[in-house]
């Protein structure tokens, strides 16, 4: 064989190889947005709050993790559900607020804002909202403190597709009055409404010598879900728009950039949970190194929502 023509087969192969492994991704994204495997993990809490055993549940499979564990989760497990072991001050505690649910022959995943307590006489005594959240990335555990919600999220995962939509199956409970929980200060009711809603977000990110985050946002993708849907409501999409948005027809400030208090995190190259830097928006026709995909049963900022919202997902995957 001709030089010319190996150096032709090289070539080939190089383009072709991330064109597979993205579409492994795809692939992979859809199954583990079935929610047919969950692992349990098996937390014991602390004597000074009972002693009890509590469970958690993980978007993964394996045997139940017992012994105060903390989970570790595997390369295929693309969606986290915020389910999570604290530790604060020496006490452990367990907060689950995303559940296994049976539909048909299978499961979905229900998501609820839940009010989790942490009482111990003389010495803690906080009440914090969670809200059932699940991604695409990981949550840093154990859960140390309430401080710096967001900078326990490890937001994202390496992306590279162009999808023209985020599609699934979904059932919305929601308007539940807004109250604010932060572990810190006394739970207090601030009014107005809470909804569900699904956020899509791809960036084009890079990390400079500092070990800063920086990205341009490449898609766009939200939705609010102010009407309840009692009954499944399937084959529901979401569109991705493209560069900047901000003159779209349909934008809202929830759909800009994220910067400052609600700012995304993710894990740097060292290891250090740092704020992803949204610092623009990219051109329509450029590509992502990230998706961050973001289902949540309350759209207030952390420790806000309304307590009793819940919402149902099933079957999400990108579609093109």
């Amino acid at each position: 064989m001709r030089i010319s023509g190996i150096r032709n087969i090289i070539l080939l192969a190089l383009l072709c190889t991330p064109v597979h492994a993205q579409h492994a991704v795809d692939s992979l994204l859809k199954e583990c947005g079935k929610f047919e495997k969950w692992r349990v993990v098996e937390i014991e809490e602390s004597p000074l709050l009972g002693g009890d055993t509590k469970y958690i549940y993980k978007l993964s499979e394996g045997d139940t993790l017992k012994g105060n564990t903390v989970f570790g989760q595997r390369e295929d497990d693309l969606l986290a559900p915020c389910n999570i072991m604290a530790n604060i001050i020496g006490i452990v505690k367990s907060s689950n607020s995303v559940f296994p649910e049976r539909r048909g022959d299978g499961y979905c995943a229900r998501m609820e804002v839940v009010l989790e307590r942490v009482k111990v006489i003389g010495m803690i005594n906080i009440s914090a909202l969670a809200q059932g959240t699940i991604l695409t990335g990981s949550f840093i555990e154990p859960i140390r403190n309430t401080q710096d919600p967001y900078s326990k999220f490890n937001c994202g995962i390496p992306y590279t597709s162009r999808p023209k939509a985020l599609k699934y199956d979904y059932k919305s409970q929601g308007g539940k009055e807004i109250i604010r929980a932060t572990g810190l200060t006394p739970k207090k009711h601030i009014g107005g409404k809470d909804y569900p809603y699904i956020g899509v977000v791809l960036q084009k990110r890079y990390e400079d010598e500092k070990g800063n985050v920086h990205a341009l946002r490449v898609g766009t993708g939200f939705k609010i879900f102010y009407e309840d849907a009692p009954e499944w409501v399937n084959g529901e999409t979401i569109e991705i728009l493209y560069g900047d948005i901000t003159s779209h027809e349909g934008y809202t400030d929830f759909m800009g950039l994220k910067n400052g208090d609600s700012a995304y995190y993710c894990l740097n190259s060292k290891g250090r949970s740092v704020p992803i830097l949204e610092e623009g928006w990219a051109d329509a026709d450029d590509t992502p190194t990230h998706a961050i995909v973001w289902i949540s049963s309350s759209c207030g900022k952390a420790f806000y929502g309304g307590l009793g919202n819940k919402f149902w997902i099933d079957n999400v995957e990108f579609v093109f």
